[in-house]
């Protein structure tokens, strides 16, 4: 019998996984991580796991599993750790993940502790996703979920061998119609409850209106330019801008334009046809080699660029202080600050942060 923190998030995945647990003869006790001040005022998405709603879902659960449970408050951490990182990288001119920083320091971080202050033995979470033992070298692997349309090992690959020894992931065998009917058999309200989506605390409005309204202050306006240096038009302030986005420019052209640059120094953002927008290779920051150990010789795999985005066949090659990856066939839109991940097969290498591509 383990002793299990579960991580609650009043859904229908966290809700499901405790349960499996509870099941198997475990001792869990439930948490919910308040993260960000609700979206009962209307301020947040509703299909956010960021509301009040929630936290009485998951109440709600813990109680039909006969389980303890408690509200953890991490608001002023998230704010520290995931909110300000956020803004920041993108007045840069810069496409963070957020997600993956929560994971990383939150979720499986501040998690973690919290579970040594509770004398739990491990974490466990809804997350879709696999870890094994590998017989051989005793090293925990982070492996895909069998279910590919839900796969969430993409935003796993900053965790570490030592809280990999300690994670639980339920679900990463089933599919999300078999959690759905597992949850109506445990007779739990929230069995068609909508997945949550987008950021937990960016509202409707968009990321632009957000950071505005975060720090106080508007965005710059400034150019935008071809690869030439001619002035197109006007934009409204890098933070509101991707590299490869196209909607929302509101230039007039014979042919689409796409965002291939964005220059924090002049303020402009430089538009091209999409041909321009395709890289052979990338340099990658803060790899995170889930093995413990980088190699000491290039290693050929799988990467995606976005969690989002195909995944492509390529080479690693580590050098300091950067990982170079280099594209078997050139890449879209290679952004920095989003993260590339490693696979070989269903096995998660790791994973770093997009600096710069080439």
């Amino acid at each position: 019998m383990k002793r299990i923190l579960a991580a609650m998030s009043g859904g229908v995945d966290s809700s499901v996984a405790a349960a499996i647990l509870r099941d198997q003869g475990n001792d869990l006790t439930g948490v919910t991580m308040k993260l960000y001040d609700s979206g009962d005022s209307g301020q947040c998405n509703p299909y956010t796991c960021c509301s009040e709603n929630d936290i009485r879902d998951a109440m709600a659960v813990c109680a039909v599993l006969g389980i303890p449970y408690s509200v953890c408050d991490f608001r002023v951490s998230f704010e520290k750790t995931v909110i300000e990182p956020f803004i920041s990288q993108y007045l840069k001119g810069r496409t963070p993940n957020p997600c993956i920083e929560c994971n990383r320091k939150l979720k499986f971080g501040a998690l973690v502790n919290k579970a040594d202050e509770l004398h739990c033995t491990h974490i466990a979470t809804g997350h879709y996703a696999r870890v094994r033992e590998d017989p051989e070298t005793g090293r925990i692997i982070l492996l895909r979920s069998l279910s590919p349309e839900k796969d969430q090992s993409y935003v796993l690959y900053g965790l570490t061998q030592e809280t990999l020894k300690r994670v639980l992931f339920p679900l990463g065998e089933m599919t999300k119609d078999q959690v759905r009917q597992k949850a109506a058999e445990y007779g739990f309200s929230l069995a068609s409850k909508h997945d949550s989506q987008d950021l937990c605390f960016v509202d409707r409005n968009g990321y632009r209106e957000f950071i505005e309204k975060h720090t106080g202050r508007t965005l710059s306006p400034g150019n935008f330019i071809d690869e030439e240096g001619n002035i197109l038009g006007r934009h409204r302030g890098i933070g509101a801008y991707t590299i490869g986005q196209r909607k929302g420019l509101n230039i007039s052209s014979s042919a689409p334009l796409y965002v291939k640059e964005i220059r924090t120094d002049s303020g402009d953002i430089v538009l091209s046809s999409e041909d321009r927008l395709y890289s052979d290779s990338c340099m990658v920051s803060d790899f995170n080699w889930i093995s413990g150990t980088a190699p000491g010789s290039p290693v050929s795999c799988t990467v995606k660029t976005r969690y989002t985005a195909r995944e492509t066949k390529a080479s690693l090659f580590p050098e300091e202080p950067y990982l170079k990856v280099v594209f078997d066939e050139p890449q879209r839109a290679v952004t920095p600050g989003q993260s590339l991940v490693a696979y070989s097969g269903d096995e998660v290498l790791g994973g770093g942060i997009i600096e710069s591509s080439s």
